[in-house]
């Protein structure tokens, strides 16, 4: 069984592992949770998934996520947000402005003039609070009003829990004051269990019948686009490197697939949005979610920035995010599904990452 960070510094504490500590002396734990056929390991810095691991077509077990050996990579590491809770706010937010109700409210800009996953200090970089379940562990974090520029006093709890071949994660928040809410997480996964592979093989497939095009500034425009004939239609299985080179107006101003695929099916009730599968390892990820959205993020800003006193870093397309979620910017577009939580009511949502090999 492995977890991705070197063994060599822990010590045990009630039942946890110490893998480290924060600048300011905070001890950060690592919880590692084990079923047949899986196994994953979750850091209380940032929420964070620092392993997952899955049998290929000949039962071998490989880490199929992208991670760093050491704690201090992580502490280091601002940009990539690797396997991370993203909050309050995941993705962008033009120019940082908050619609909420009647009311406005400023939150820190931190991505050439908008807000990018809760700003500067985002719960990608907050201690969470655990304790363990019988099948995993629940992370606890609350986020004071004024946050980042945030509204209200927010307590969000996650729920990292496993089962035969498959990771779900739940979460949930509350508010003493009308806030917006944003949750992801963004793991990067690479199938093929191998260091030396890109994504660029591996097949996609995204129910989806529209996208929302971007402008400059990765900000949505408003239009909900459809796929059909475009680089963008995965509603069929397609290999990720074919067209992200294709001369479409959107893969140029984003540099490649960066965008929010609108997913088909009822919002709020769980259902199957994409499946990605490596003709390398002949492993399937079947991902089933209750949010509107998923952002498919092909790794291409990956530039092998070396993180931390270990250099660690990796390369461009080395893994692919499918972040669910709700709408980029919703806040600023009354017709994307809102992200408001209001208080005496409980925002939930469910990602389910189910895993299985070619016969």
């Amino acid at each position: 069984m492995a977890t991705a960070l070197s063994s060599s510094n822990w010590t045990e504490r009630g039942g946890r592992t110490i893998v480290g500590s924060t600048p300011d002396g905070s001890v950060v734990d690592l919880f590692v949770l084990e079923h047949e056929g899986i196994d994953a390991a979750i850091m209380t810095y940032g929420g964070r998934l620092t392993s997952l691991r899955t049998p290929d077509r000949y039962g071998k077990m490989e880490d199929v996520i992208l991670n760093y050996a050491v704690l201090d990579s992580y502490l280091a590491d601002r940009s990539c947000y690797l396997g991370a809770i993203v909050g309050r706010y995941a993705n962008r937010i033009a120019s940082g402005r908050i619609s909420v109700g009647d009311r406005t409210y400023q939150a820190v800009t931190n991505d050439h003039g908008n807000a990018l996953h809760g700003g500067n200090v985002g719960f990608d970089q907050q201690l969470w609070s655990a304790r363990p379940l019988c099948s995993g562990v629940e992370l606890t974090l609350t986020s004071p009003d004024g946050d980042q520029g945030f509204p209200g006093n927010l307590t969000v709890r996650v729920r990292y829990t496993i089962s035969a071949n498959a990771l779900r994660i739940d979460y949930f928040c509350s508010t003493d004051q009308t806030t917006v809410v944003n949750l992801t997480n963004q793991t990067y996964f690479n199938l093929s269990g191998r260091s030396d592979t890109t994504i660029l093989d591996d097949e996609l497939t995204i129910s989806a019948d529209r996208f929302t095009p971007v402008n400059s500034a990765l900000i949505p425009t408003g239009i909900l686009s459809p796929v059909e004939g475009t680089p963008f239609d995965f509603r069929s299985k397609a290999v990720i490197g074919e067209r992200i080179g294709d001369r479409h107006e959107q893969l140029k101003i984003a540099d490649g697939y960066d965008h929010n695929f609108v997913l088909n099916g009822a919002a709020g009730e769980l259902r199957t949005v994409a499946r990605l599968h490596s003709p390398v390892s002949g492993r399937t990820l079947r991902v089933s979610t209750t949010e509107p959205g998923m952002q498919f993020y092909a790794g291409h800003f990956l530039d092998n920035h070396q993180y931390g006193k270990a250099l660690e870093g990796h390369g461009r397309y080395a893994g692919l995010c499918l972040e669910t979620q709700h709408f980029p910017d919703s806040p600023n577009h009354p017709s994307f599904p809102s992200t408001e939580l209001r208080p005496g009511h409980v925002g939930r949502s469910t990602t389910i990452f189910e895993f299985s090999v070619d016969e």
